[in-house]
Order: structure tokens, then sequence, then C-alpha cells
């Protein structure tokens, strides 16, 4: 049975789609639309609201409103930046903290509630291929 790449591609969307209606709920009592708990998790990575949106391929016009939205809840506060005064760089409360990781308990909850259906032996090699499509080689840093 062949297995392209869409395929594969679909199927893992569903599941995040799945994971993630499951925990609307629990991300509505913390105050998060979806997306926002996606911006709030990156922050601390990404500080500048135009790396954000690289980091999620988020247009930047919506990365904006999700920030001024973060920022209303308390979640997130905008600081100059010292090295650019021109520039405001993000940084998480600690109302934002305590939220961001109030859901990734409750994604990671659910995302192991469907993943104790595959055998400890199938998750580590599930581990294993997750790694190697994310390792980058060199052909991935040359384009070839």
């Amino acid at each position: 049975m062949s297995v392209d790449g869409a395929q594969l591609w679909t199927l893992n969307q569903r599941l995040l789609a799945v994971v993630l209606d499951a925990c609307a709920r629990e991300l509505a009592e913390l105050g998060l639309e979806t997306k926002e708990f996606f911006v709030l998790a990156e922050v601390e990575a990404s500080p500048y609201p135009a790396e954000i949106a690289t980091a999620l391929l988020l247009p930047k016009a919506s990365v904006t409103v999700y920030v001024r939205n973060l920022v209303a809840k308390g979640f997130v506060r905008r600081e100059i930046d010292e090295a650019d005064l021109r520039r405001h760089r993000l940084v998480l409360t600690d109302e934002g903290r305590g939220a961001r990781d109030r859901a990734l308990v409750a994604l990671a909850a659910e995302y192991d509630r469907r993943l104790a259906r595959v055998t400890p032996q199938d998750r580590v090699e599930l581990r294993r291929i997750l790694n190697v499509m994310l390792d980058r080689t060199e052909s991935d840093r040359t384009g070839e």
C-alpha cells in the first residue's frame, strides 16, 4: 500500500485539529482563542511580532491583532528594545506564562490520551521518524 506525503500531511493536520478541538473549552476558560495560544506560546522564542508571524506562518496583520488581544488580557506586555529603541519586544507576564503552561498541560493530556492507543514500541518509532523528518540535511540548507 502506497502512502504519499499529502495523505500523511492530511492525517497529521486532522490529528492536530481534533486535539485542539478537544481542548477548546480549556483554552476558552483560560481566556485564549486557539491562535492566540499559539502566539502566546511563541513569545519567548520569538519576541518580535514579525518573528512570530514567520514562525507560525501567520499574516503579520493577524499577529498584530492577536498580540493586541494578549496585551489587553494581561498575558503579554510590550517593552522598548534596548538594542533598537525603534522596536518593541514582547514579554510574557506571569499571567501569560501561567495561561500558556496550563494550556500546554491540557494539550499534552489530550495528545497523551490519543497516544495511549499506540504501543510503546511504536511511540519510540514515531519519535525517531519525526526527528528524522525535522533534521535539516545539507540539501535542505542548500535548496538542492
